[in-house]
């Protein structure tokens, strides 16, 4: 892969699972991140720890940090495992309705490797700065931490420069 010369930042909502695997990989890279989260700070194991550069929404819930890191990137790439259910179907539905550019990646078809060159291929082609990860917490489906994190870990390793 070569560098895409426009991500500037990865986003997420810091739940366990999905987010937080996003956020891991790009923090161990020192590769910049962020995104937004529910007041408290809330997630599915308690509140989500200060050492993720996220920012707490003044109202709302789960729904209205999903729709809030939609917004704030250019695009969104949503694991799921089979079809995307509960929020990862949210996000779905509010890209589509908002028109935000989307990539759907099932973790029961792709491996790791698989999906780093699909993030790869359509952030170079939307020419993506800021990019939204979403799918499932690792409590709904065991496994998606491990997943996103291998398959983040190798795409900003390989197509992103490093400071």
């Amino acid at each position: 892969m070569t560098q895409s010369p426009r991500l500037t930042r990865i986003i997420s909502g810091g739940q366990t699972g999905a987010d937080r695997a996003a956020l891991d990989a790009a923090l161990h890279l020192n590769f910049p991140c962020g995104g937004w989260c529910p007041p408290g700070r809330l997630a599915h194991d308690g509140p989500i720890a200060a050492t993720y550069p996220l920012h707490e929404l003044e109202s709302g819930g789960y729904r209205r940090r999903t729709i809030k890191n939609i917004e704030s990137s250019d695009a969104t790439v949503i694991f799921c495992f089979g079809q995307p259910e509960g929020g990862s179907k949210l996000t779905l539905t509010q890209c589509q309705r908002l028109g935000k550019p989307h990539l759907v990646i099932d973790a029961n078809t792709a491996t790791t490797s698989d999906a780093a060159v699909l993030i790869h291929t359509f952030v170079t082609g939307q020419g993506v700065e800021v990019l939204n990860i979403a799918g499932p917490s690792e409590g709904r489906t065991p496994g998606t931490y491990a997943f996103v994190h291998a398959a983040l870990h190798a795409f900003i390793s390989a197509a992103m420069p490093r400071p």
